[in-house]
């Protein structure tokens, strides 16, 4: 049953225009930029928070918790980050799902699915080489300093 909540789940996401292919994996200097301008949108206001960059398998690649952050953001921002890879959409798309209710609870039961914003692939030339995740702040900045870190990629 487990299995084919999740097959549908993505071929619903896969439908809606939400899949991209795995590309190689994310070289550490441009998981460096991506951190960097992260740290620059936290830093611009004032928030501290827990940057982390997988690359295309979900392993860590890159990882900064500011000063005076939660020790629990570092495992949430991985978690982020793993999950907008694993099923290749921002981890925003399940927190809105889970928001409209009925079906949409069904994301509650996804293993490894984080349904809170602040998780974004990483996409170059058209392929997914990884993703970053967010924590320590609400989610709406949250993803905004994640959005920023996906900009430093283009």
């Amino acid at each position: 049953m487990k299995h084919h909540l999740l097959a549908l789940l993505l071929l619903t996401f896969a439908a809606a225009g939400f899949a991209q292919p795995y590309g190689a994996p994310i070289s550490l200097s441009d998981a460096k930029r991506v951190l960097a301008a992260a740290q620059a949108e936290a830093t611009k206001n004032n928030w501290n928070v827990v940057i982390a960059v997988v690359d295309a398998g979900g392993q860590l690649v890159a990882l900064e918790r500011m000063d005076s952050t939660q020790y629990g953001s570092v495992d949430v921002a991985q978690e982020k980050a793993r999950t907008a890879v694993a099923f290749r959409r921002s981890t925003k798309a399940f927190q809105d799902g889970v928001a409209a209710g009925g079906e949409g609870l069904r994301i509650l039961r996804l293993p490894g699915a984080l349904p809170i914003e602040g998780g974004l692939p990483l996409v170059v030339g058209g392929k997914i080489v990884g993703a970053i995740g967010v924590s320590g702040v609400t989610s709406a900045q949250d993803g905004q300093i994640a959005a920023a870190g996906v900009a430093a990629l283009k």
